[in-house]
């Protein structure tokens, strides 16, 4: 099937770059309104419906009319010379916020961009009074708006709320701030828009000056940036397409993840192929070019499709995830990598073809062979000295692993800056009031014996949730319209999304409404602090599930591929090594460095699927050459060497091009630890795993790492050996460096 794609891509290149173009151009387009319906923000949406934050959310909107996709914005409203607020104040902030609540929020619309692909944000907000401060300062308002937080839209609604807001009380002698996990991330996407659009063009210039360099070519520097990028457009609306079908609901910072790592791989995969293709035509001057096109297409197609399924394989364990955030990721990123797939098998065959040597052009490369440089000085290092560089390796590796040591999950949602509006708001508020007024932790008690509710019969509940240590404030008893469910809202002292409030949640708390929920009723504990308390143990859960079946499916696929027993052990441990030393990095620099709460929730589990499957794909090139060397005559050590000559260039170019995607994120706001352990762990999977420690173990165990069947030595012939079909940039290119 691999080659029947290739062979008519490079037959038919037009049409298939043709088809390519319209998907990208009309998909691309149309992707951000499709996965705008398919995201979802509240993290508690998440959890299997057993949990006891997950019931409270469906009590709270089933009972109490709450949206699933309401956001919340507190609005401080103090005078602006500083003074307490009189009545005269109050009753003018009443009549102010009856106004806003009857004014329909505009969704601004960008020229830019076609009105029918942008969804309409526009909405009325609900706008009711909160609490007053204690001394009178200032007077908090709830505003309920819809849509997730993380879309832009809804950004863009709320600025034009935030601003009408603004000028509205300043015309009656107010000030006003505004905090919540909207205006948070609308702060922060502000703060971080010159970063975000300085880190992507940075990016796209490492990717064309590392082509540059590396092919001396406008078009090969060019050409694997446009087709991920036609590639990534048809990706996006497939992911949304699978996700509509299926049901499933992608966690708003999904598709920025799935553009960086398709961004990675697709120049990654494009990469091998160019490196092939010039290798080909350097070797066979005479033949055609879209001949050549065609068999490289088909060889290395082969092993691009066993780097790809890995990957799909590997997320594929995420299926057995019970918190629906990694349940659904794990679908998503396999979708995009499998159109990825599609399109390595056909659209950069296609442009191979119908560029041909025009594609290497000015560069004079294809008429001369390259000479040696660092690649051929390194292999000769790796063949003469595997035990020093194996050590070194290790303790590297060792001593990054051990910042292990005390790990800590931090369960806070990210994203806020301390220098922000919000933050500022946030700040102010809390100096007076408990520090979760703005997200109280609720309790929804629901009878189950017919009667109704009244606040009498509740009163000795809410008497006892005050006395818990950390409950700063207890709210009034509100009861729904049937007078069969009930809310009381807690205040408490610690940050909502802090440890602390998720050990009162799931502690104190819950232990004193288990034991004082009055009888003939249920009580469930719901907000921020008590989902955030279930999350944790969700992923403590996951966690001891995917890593043994990810890792035991990724050894499979590689005791599939390799044909031995020891190979695959030796790369298994490499890449766990590899994966403990920058979940380590990354905990020493954050916790220990930055003395942040710990390492964010999300992060071990993503980085083990990342950097084992990437890793193990960069692992697999280099011992699929180091075979092929050593079939020839020769020692083993000799052949080690040579194929560390060989894969130098492309595993080495690969790897920076994918770190550099992957350090985009950082611009992303609340991904800064997943940017910096993605980069870290690529880097150390290209140079320190896949071109020092599994080269110098191979050198060191001999063909004996192939036990228990040793790769058959061939004898000498003149003519070098034919390529093997599995294995992507299995080449002499570049023998010895970069240089033409």
């Amino acid at each position: 099937m691999i080659r029947a794609l290739t062979g008519y891509a490079t037959r038919n290149p037009w049409r298939v770059i043709a088809l390519w173009v319209v998907l990208g151009v009309a998909l691309a387009g149309l992707s951000p309104m499709l996965l705008s319906r398919v995201t979802q923000a509240r993290t508690g949406d998440f959890l299997p419906r057993g949990y006891d934050s997950a019931a409270a959310l469906r009590i709270a909107e089933e009972e109490f009319g709450a949206r699933p996709d309401a956001t919340t914005v507190t609005v401080l409203v103090a005078r602006t010379d500083g003074k307490p607020l009189t009545t005269a104040d109050e009753q003018r902030i009443g009549a102010e916020s009856a106004k806003l609540a009857q004014r329909r929020v505009v969704m601004p619309r960008k020229d830019d961009k076609p009105a029918f692909l942008v969804p309409d944000r526009s909405q009325t907000p609900r706008v009711a009074p909160a609490l007053p401060a204690p001394d009178r300062s200032f007077e908090l308002l709830a505003v309920e708006l819809t849509g997730n937080a993380a879309d832009e839209g809804v950004q863009d609604v709320y600025r034009a709320f935030r601003d009408a807001a603004r000028a509205q009380f300043a015309e009656a002698g107010m000030r006003t701030g505004f905090t919540g996990g909207l205006a948070d991330a609308a702060d922060t996407a502000d703060s971080h828009r010159t970063a975000a659009t300085v880190g992507s063009a940075l990016v796209t210039g490492l990717i064309v000056l590392l082509n540059v360099l590396v092919f001396r070519s406008v078009l090969a520097a060019l050409l694997p940036l446009l087709a991920v990028a036609m590639i990534g457009g048809v990706a996006g609306g497939a992911v949304a397409g699978a996700a509509m079908l299926t049901g499933l609901k992608l966690d708003a910072g999904t598709p920025g993840l799935i553009s960086v790592v398709l961004l990675g791989i697709g120049i990654d995969y494009l990469l091998f192929l160019l490196f092939r293709f010039r290798e080909h035509l350097r070797a066979r001057p005479e033949q055609p070019a879209r001949e050549a096109a065609a068999e490289v297409s088909a060889r290395v197609g082969t092993a691009i499709t066993s780097a790809a399924l890995t990957i799909v394989a590997a997320f594929a364990t995420l299926g057995v995830a019970s918190f629906g955030q990694f349940r659904s990721l794990g679908p998503a990123i396999a979708v995009a990598v499998l159109v990825m797939l599609i399109g390595s098998l056909t659209l950069m065959p296609a442009l191979l073809a119908a560029c041909g040597r025009k594609m290497f052009w000015p560069s004079r490369s294809l008429r001369r062979q390259p000479r040696e440089g660092f690649a051929a000085r390194f292999g000769a290092l790796v063949a003469r000295r595997p035990l020093p560089l194996l050590l070194a390796s290790v303790a590297v590796l060792g001593v990054l692993a051990a910042g292990t040591a005390g790990i800590r999950m931090d369960y806070g949602q990210g994203g806020s800056g301390d220098g922000t509006p919000a933050a500022a708001t946030a700040a102010e508020i809390s100096r007076t009031l408990p520090a979760g007024v703005s997200d109280p932790t609720s309790v929804y008690v629901v009878t189950t014996d017919g009667t109704t509710l009244d606040a009498g019969r509740l009163d000795g509940l809410s008497r006892a949730l005050g006395t818990v240590d950390g409950v700063g404030k207890v709210g009034g008893t509100t009861l729904n319209g049937d007078r069969r469910a009930a809310r009381i809202d807690l205040y408490l002292t610690a940050d909502p999304q802090s440890p602390r409030a998720r050990e009162l949640a799931s502690g104190p708390v819950r232990a004193t409404v288990a034991a004082h929920t009055p009888a003939g009723t249920t009580a469930h504990v719901g907000g921020t602090a008590a989902v955030f308390a279930d999350v944790s143990t969700a992923v403590d859960h996951d966690l001891t599930v995917v890593f043994p079946v990810a890792a035991a499916l990724i050894g499979l696929i590689l005791l599939l591929l390799l044909r031995s027993l020891l190979a695959p052990v030796v790369l298994m441990l490499s890449v766990g090594l590899g994966f403990a030393a920058t979940l380590g990095a990354a905990t020493l620099l954050f916790q220990h460095g930055l003395g942040e709460p710990g390492v964010s929730f999300t992060l071990p589990l993503v980085l083990f699927l990342f950097v084992v499957a990437l890793g193990t794909d960069y692992n697999i090139l280099i011992t699929d050459r180091i075979r092929e060397e050593m079939r020839r005559p020769g020692p083993a050590r000799a052949a080690v060497g040579r194929a560390v000559r060989h894969t130098t260039p492309a595993i080495a170019t690969a790897g920076l091009v994918l770190a550099g995607s992957f350090a985009t994120l950082a611009t992303t706001p609340g991904s800064e630890q997943v940017a910096f352990a993605m980069t870290l762990g690529i880097l150390l999977s290209a140079f320190v795993l896949s071109l020092a420690l599994v080269p110098a173990l191979a050198a060191l165990l001999g063909r004996g790492i192939w036990w228990p069947v040793r790769p058959a030595r061939h004898p000498r012939v003149s003519a070098p050996l034919p390529e093997p079909a599995s294995g992507p940039a299995r080449h002499p290119v570049d023998a010895g460096g970069w240089r033409d």
